[in-house]
């Protein structure tokens, strides 16, 4: 059982402030590929970044996540990724209609217990490296919460509580998962 664990769900709903609280407690985590991305485009040209040419971003995407999966190998006990290679498989996905590599299935690279963050409007905020508004985070959720299941992956779907109870959720859940 492979110790990559993703925590994926809807955009704004607090996925990145959970990794940090992770982050303090001494696990390794592994930031968000779309956001990485974004930062690297509004510093260069500016071609792949979501709301210019979505194809070319989920492209990105999906190559820095596989690049993150591969380095992540090497290491021992959790590793939490805020997103990776199966969220930007669902937005090839919904823009292009291709389908979705078999080697995502659960046990091909993640652990096959993944984390969803559910809609949070009340946290929900946009920023300079997020445009999209809360209907589209929701839909791409429901993608997402769609999609996971269908490749065997048990989805966990996150309380609605503070960040060191939904970090205690999903540590617990792991070892719940773990001795089974």
């Amino acid at each position: 059982m492979t110790g990559l664990v993703v925590i994926s769900g809807c955009s704004g709903g607090g996925k990145s402030t959970l990794l940090a609280e992770l982050a303090d407690r001494g696990f390794a985590v592994v930031e968000e590929p779309g956001r990485r991305i974004v930062k690297q485009e509004l510093e260069g040209s500016g071609a792949a970044l979501p709301w210019v040419d979505m194809v070319a971003f989920a492209r990105r995407s999906m190559e820095m996540a596989r690049s993150d999966v591969a380095a992540a190998w090497v290491n021992a006990g959790w590793i939490f990724f805020d997103r990776g290679m199966i969220d930007a498989a669902v937005a090839l996905q919904y823009i292009t209609g291709q389908s979705i590599p078999d080697e995502l299935k659960a046990g091909g690279f993640y652990h096959g217990q993944v984390f969803l963050t559910p809609p949070w409007p009340e946290i929900y905020v946009t920023d300079s490296e997020r445009l999209h508004g809360f209907d589209e985070a929701v839909a791409e959720y429901d993608r997402l919460a769609t999609v996971y299941p269908s490749l065997g992956y048990e989805v966990i779907l996150l309380p609605k509580v503070n960040i060191q109870q939904r970090a205690d959720f999903i540590l617990d859940a792991l070892k719940a998962g773990f001795s089974e």
